[in-house]
């Protein structure tokens, strides 16, 4: 059964619906097209076939490309989002099947071998029986040597945090310190860099990082250059958005519009 598909903003994890997902499955989205707040009672990975999918979750959001995946435990309310056409492609698992033992949802480096299985699972020639058994426990086979990757945008729940990404969210080139910031929110730069350690678990340059990187994944997903983008997400050249870029997803701007 596929999730309900809606054009308008998201709503809050309250609302999400159980959507029963029985096995390998393949959605094409088209452009800025959304799939609504649901949940499932079984395990997923999740990863784009092509495009880049943002997931959104109570825990924080992703913006992932093709070489990039989400773990999803069973239960946890999510919502997707193409940016460029898109196709978000599934394989699902019983909840208690769990190879990295994970209870939050994590992204994934995802190696060629475990793209090629989750195509051929989730294409139209798609095995089933036993042969699908066997290349699904393939799948897990290769998430167990799949690193866990740190790109993740952490969801703040204080309020002076919440003011603080939206400001940001709405401009990632704002360049302001974090104490510029705190007067913005009406709040002390030390009580600020507390709660980003507290509460998200980042400190503030590198939440605002990724923060950045996630906003020129859906820059280049909608055509932008590689110059335009840095300067649009607030990186000082360049060269320092392909170096920072090549650290969070292991390829480079360039190579990336080219997948």
């Amino acid at each position: 059964m596929s999730p309900t598909r809606q054009p308008a903003e998201d709503g809050p994890p309250s609302a999400a619906q159980h959507q029963k997902e029985t096995g390998p499955s393949r959605h094409p989205l088209a452009h800025r097209e959304r799939i609504d707040w649901h949940w499932h009672d079984v395990n997923q990975l999740i990863t784009p076939g092509l495009g880049v999918l943002e997931v959104r979750t109570p825990y924080g959001q992703w913006v992932v490309p093709p070489h990039r995946a989400v773990w999803l435990p069973a239960g946890v309310p999510h919502t997707h989002r193409a940016h460029g056409p898109s196709e978000l492609r599934c394989l699902v698992y019983p909840d208690g099947t769990d190879p990295l033992r994970l209870t939050a949802p994590a992204v994934l480096a995802v190696t060629p071998l475990l793209r090629e299985i989750i195509a051929h699972l989730t294409g139209p020639d798609a095995p089933a029986g036993r042969p699908a058994r066997t290349l699904e426990q393939a799948a897990l086979d290769q998430l167990v040597r799949a690193p866990e990757l740190p790109v993740g945008l952490p969801r703040p729940t204080d309020p002076r945090l919440r003011d603080l990404a939206a400001l940001l969210t709405a401009d990632p080139a704002d360049d302001r310190s974090l104490a510029e910031l705190g007067r913005a929110v009406g709040a002390a730069e030390r009580t600020l860099s507390r709660l980003f350690r507290r509460e998200l678990g980042l400190g503030f340059p590198q939440w605002r990082t990724q923060l950045r990187l996630q906003h020129a994944l859906v820059l280049l997903a909608g055509g932008r250059s590689v110059t335009a983008t840095a300067a649009a997400c607030g990186f000082r050249s360049p060269s320092a958005f392909i170096e920072a870029f090549r650290h969070a997803f292991g390829t480079t701007p360039g190579r990336h519009q080219q997948t």
